[in-house]
């Protein structure tokens, strides 16, 4: 039996929900490394999407990365936040999303994002959002 990492499978959703919004919001998928999508109008896009709920009963969480967020708010970026609940191996169903501009967060506590990124990070909780 192959065993399929957690972060390969949070890609595998983040993807599918990505392809949902693009769907829902008439968002145009676009890859860069700072944001995922575009309005129609060219208005840059970056979509984030978390479980409602981990496998050790935390509430999910978006990570947010600062060098990528200081780019989105400079160009009058919005975010779309996505909220998934996976089922089977490779399913999700969509809870919630909701859009809001890069600018329009609430506090944001940078810290150390290691080698990731090259960038701080910082984790906002679903409550904090919806």
């Amino acid at each position: 039996m192959v065993r399929v990492s957690r972060s390969h499978r949070a890609n595998h959703f983040g993807t599918i929900c990505e392809k949902r919004m693009a769907k829902k919001r008439r968002f145009q998928l676009e890859r860069a490394s700072w944001h995922d999508a575009r309005f129609q109008n060219g208005t840059p896009v970056e979509i984030k999407s978390t479980m409602v709920e981990h496998a050790d009963g935390q509430p999910g969480n978006f990570k947010i990365y600062r060098q990528y967020h200081d780019r989105l708010r400079r160009a009058n970026g919005w975010y779309c936040f996505v909220v998934y609940r996976p089922h089977g191996r490779s399913g999700c169903t969509v809870l919630d999303d909701k859009m809001v501009r890069a600018g329009d967060l609430p506090l944001i506590r940078w810290h150390g994002g290691g080698d990731h990124r090259d960038t701080q990070q910082a984790k906002l909780g679903i409550d904090e959002l919806f």
